[in-house]
């Protein structure tokens, strides 16, 4: 799903790659850390979409904000999962650092919201 917009397409693509890696941990009996992960990173763009159609700006803020709250949560559960090696620690990795790029994309647009609730 492509749109014009980097942030709905990067939380999009990155839930996509959670769910798949879910269904192989899934499938490897591991249910308590990944179920976690799918809830906490498909929330990512859920939240995320929920703002681009906000109907004010602290609504767009807070949905942003519940958005970063996830990433960070599902930063936490792949950190987890690589340091207890349930998965691939190279793999791991790149979805940190894909989930670290988000974090800090949202923190960027929290930030810019605020200081235009500001003027």
């Amino acid at each position: 799903m492509k749109t014009d917009n980097v942030i709905l397409d990067k939380t999009y693509a990155f839930a996509l790659k959670i769910v798949k890696l879910y269904l192989q941990l899934k499938k490897d009996n591991e249910f308590i850390l990944s179920r976690q992960l799918v809830k906490s990173s498909t929330s990512i763009g859920a939240n995320s979409e929920e703002g681009a159609a906000a109907q004010s700006k602290n609504d767009f803020i807070s949905k942003f904000s519940i958005a970063l709250k996830e990433a960070r949560e599902s930063r936490y559960w792949l950190r987890l999962l690589r340091d207890s090696e349930l998965i691939d620690i190279n793999y791991a990795d790149i979805l940190i650092e894909e989930c670290n790029e988000i974090i800090r994309i949202i923190t960027s647009i929290i930030k810019t919201a605020r200081n235009n609730t500001k003027s």
